[in-house]
């Protein structure tokens, strides 16, 4: 693959990821149209991976062989538009204005409690006046007729400018943090443990086929026209459905509550949904067997363990749960979560031992790193960046008033689970993906909540709310994604300058975007319940547990442990044994929203995966992908297609879940 990465095609992969920067709070939110980003399989990083291989590449070669992008310069451009479409909504700036002013609000609403706690805090932390906070919920009143330009013109930026100041230092410290950890753990993924990356399948054969000028005929196999033509006539004829109700559709959502008793073994089916993507089905074939596997047995496992409570007079009160910020989680059971994300960290360092030690060593100087590193970041250079970033995270909070023992463990496990998530995602193929429990949640199971100060709750849960919990969109899994990619490039400095540009322009770019919409429109008038709710959510928790205070919760901590327990011996036959079945991660996403959406699909693609092995061998399984491949092409052509019709249209057709 020609692996060069010129300069001029580094300012125009910046240039595309400011304008993805700016335009996705409009397009996602404003416009309600499907996400620009979407998940760990970016919509708009696969709309320039089809632009540049199939239609720029053929057509400019032409005229000249110097206008032509290499491989790695293409992968560059869909990782730096996929860190922007992901960091530019869900992943960053989604909820980070509306954390800002929602303390503001609830004092103003008299919010039982909210008075107290603000008299604590830093004064900065939050915008006080309350004009600011108005405009900012509920926009300029000439904010419809203005433009964006008299807009940003009439934004207090020198009121702002402060408590932005002051939050984005702490997001810059967590950044680093990422990024560094990302280059601690990467030589180990790609080189010691070969992992395959299913999500990087389809951009790598696509750029590696288009280089050699072989792309075509693959593209015009019979396996992939049959995959590709299977979601295009399904969301083609579902998408007219939507605007013109007397077109026929093809259901892909299938509701079990018919089929299953309300009570009994099978209650914990009674609200499953069965969700047909095809898409989704071509990763899980793409994944390792084991992996897919795991992944849907353990969730049908998981939707057993209500019933199988039930069959053993267990009836536990959801009030035994607790106050929680975890994102899903509702029932205690699924506090296995939590103790099996603990153990899997461990497990993920402890496979990691040989190198993090030569990596140290070399720190301090004991010997010399002397072999040739995988990732786009020196493993040395990493643990530098790395211990910046946490000594800047903690001695932040720290200065907030959290004391240094609750700010450096807190943001040890916030970090560990980062890892774990990432690890998930990567090595699962999961274009969608969710936390079950939040990092503070493991803390409030066996501690009683009186023994941490104001700070410690109200800061964390804030701070907790706006870098680590909200994973449909992350940092952490493109960053391993692009060390993953870096590796087909020339000039590695060129490939991590092009990602950290991405990062810088994202966060000021994307900043800027949603505090315009926010004073056009205001934060309560748009279309974006999900990000007010749950913000409101997370303060009002927060008041709670200080204005009543819990003690530890027994059940919370059995079913911790009972995850530890499990993982532990998952991991054991995973590590000890090569016939092993079972993959530890399966057991870690059982309770996960996500698996609810992606189980059956992954259940259909491991199928495949298993029949096509079993009675065709390895080359029957290379030669069939490209139907999986097709299935995932056409799916994302369309939601693409249907996208570009949401510009023109007040309504629009989602093809992927939202």
């Amino acid at each position: 693959m020609n692996s060069t990465i010129r300069i001029s095609v580094l300012v125009v992969s910046v240039l595309l990821s400011s304008v993805v920067a700016w335009i996705t709070p409009w397009n996602n939110i404003l416009w309600q149209n499907s996400p620009l980003g979407g998940g760990h399989f970016p919509l708009i990083a696969f709309f320039f991976l089809i632009f540049f291989t199939i239609l720029w590449n053929p057509l400019v070669r032409h005229i000249s062989l110097r206008l032509c992008l290499s491989g790695s310069e293409i992968l560059l451009i869909w990782i730096m538009s996929g860190i922007s479409a992901t960091l530019s909504y869900t992943g960053f700036a989604r909820t980070f204005i509306v954390n800002m002013v929602i303390p503001g609000w609830m004092k103003m609403t008299g919010v039982e409690g909210i008075q107290q706690i603000m008299s604590t805090v830093k004064p900065y932390l939050f915008p006080t006046d309350s004009s600011i906070i108005r405009t900012t919920l509920y926009g300029l009143e000439t904010g419809y007729t203005s433009s964006v330009f008299d807009i940003i013109k009439t934004i207090p930026w020198d009121k702002w400018i402060v408590p932005l100041g002051v939050w984005l230092s702490l997001i810059g410290f967590v950044f680093l943090t990422v990024l560094g950890i990302t280059g601690l753990f990467s030589h180990q993924w790609i080189e010691n443990e070969r992992m395959n990356f299913p999500l990087l399948r389809v951009p790598v054969l696509f750029t590696e086929h288009a280089t050699k000028g072989t792309l075509w005929g693959f593209l015009k196999s019979p396996y992939f026209i049959v995959g590709f033509f299977i979601p295009v006539f399904l969301h083609t004829l579902n998408g007219l459905h939507n605007f013109f109700p007397g077109v026929p559709q093809i259901p892909t959502l299938i509701l079990a509550q018919p089929f299953v008793p309300k009570e009994g073994l099978l209650k914990g089916f009674y609200k499953a949904k069965i969700y047909i993507y095809p898409a989704f089905i071509g990763f899980a074939y793409l994944t390792t067997r084991q992996v897919s596997l795991s992944l849907w047995l353990f969730f049908v496992l998981g939707a057993l363990m209500p019933g199988f409570l039930s069959i053993f007079g267990l009836k536990i009160p959801e009030a035994a749960l607790g106050t929680t910020f975890g994102p899903v989680i509702s029932k205690v059971e699924e506090m296995q979560a939590v103790g099996a994300y603990g153990v899997f960290a461990i497990f993920l360092i402890w496979l990691a031992r040989e190198h993090l030690l030569i990596t140290f060593k070399s720190f301090f100087k004991k010997r010399s790193y002397d072999y040739e590193y995988s990732g786009m970041l020196h493993p040395v250079t990493s643990l530098r960046i790395a211990l910046v970033g946490i000594l800047g995270s903690v001695t932040w909070t720290v200065f907030m008033g959290i004391s240094f023992h609750v700010a450096a463990a807190f943001l040890v496990v916030c970090f560990m689970i980062q890892l774990v998530s990432a690890r998930l995602i990567c090595q699962g193929g999961l274009p969608y993906y969710t936390l079950t429990a939040a990092p503070s949640d493991g803390f409030l199971a066996f501690l009683p909540t009186n023994i941490f100060s104001t700070s410690a709750i109200y800061i964390g849960a804030v701070v907790q709310k706006m870098a680590f919990v909200d994973f449909r969109e992350s940092l952490m899994p493109s960053l391993f994604h692009a060390s993953a990619l870096s590796e087909s490039a020339k000039e590695k400095r060129r490939f991590v300058t092009g990602i950290l540009l991405a990062l810088l322009c994202t966060v000021l770019i994307s900043i800027i975007s949603m505090m315009v919409l926010s004073y056009k429109y205001g934060i309560f008038s748009l279309p974006d319940t999900w990000a007010v709710d749950t913000v409101t959510r997370v303060h009002e928790s927060a008041i709670r547990l200080l204005q009543h205070p819990e003690e530890p919760k027994k059940w919370s901590m059995i079913f911790t442990g009972i995850g530890a327990f499990v993982t532990s011996l998952l991991i054991f036959g995973y590590y000890q044994f090569v016939w092993w079945p079972l993959h530890p991660i399966g057991y870690l996403l059982a309770y996960s929203s996500a698996m609810r959406i992606l189980w059956f699909s992954f259940f259909l693609g491991w199928l495949s995966n298993a029949l096509i092995v079993h009675y065709g061998g390895i080359n029957a399984y290379r030669t069939v992908r490209w139907f999986f491949i097709g299935l995932i092409v056409g799916d994302t052509i369309m939601a693409v297609a249907w996208l570009i019709v949401g510009f023109y249209v007040p309504m629009t057709y989602h093809v992927f879940p939202l």
